[in-house]
């Protein structure tokens, strides 16, 4: 099991965070959970920005390329050729394309988060202290100092 450490004010949590810190331990192997929002916390633990970025940029392309391939596909294969005017006019392809970027890039973002999000278990803290005024830390992994 993960070694836990239960505080009852913010300082002795700072310290202990700063302590194992210090110690080695790596920023992603600590799960922290206070009753109310603490900066100092947010700062020691802050990570870079992570891969999630990408995943919407990705979706938005797939959602360009795949809402031109879309229409040019259909119009190319049932052509309607009305008053001389050509049968690949991309004008009016790129409301199809905008609106396959937003959906495309929306549902990525999300399937991105629900890959990279490491959301804790059921029973990660114990069931009924959800509302806890206590600061915690979980060390998931031993750091070597």
């Amino acid at each position: 099991m993960a070694p836990q450490f239960d505080f009852d004010s913010r300082e002795p949590f700072l310290a202990k965070l700063r302590e194992l810190l210090d110690a080695g331990v790596s920023r992603e192997d600590l799960r922290v959970r206070t009753p109310y929002h603490v900066p100092e916390a947010e700062a020691l633990l802050y990570r870079r920005p992570g891969r999630l970025r990408f995943f919407p940029l990705f979706g938005g392309l797939a959602g360009f390329g795949g809402g031109m391939t879309l229409t040019i596909y259909s119009v190319l294969s049932w052509p309607i050729i009305v008053g001389g005017k050509p049968i690949v006019s991309v004008p009016p392809f790129i409301l199809i394309s905008y609106l396959m970027v937003i959906l495309f890039g929306s549902l990525s973002a999300f399937a991105g988060f629900l890959l990279l999000a490491r959301l804790p278990g059921a029973g990660a803290f114990g069931l009924g202290d959800e509302f806890s005024d206590r600061f915690i830390i979980v060390v998931e992994k031993e750091g070597r100092p």
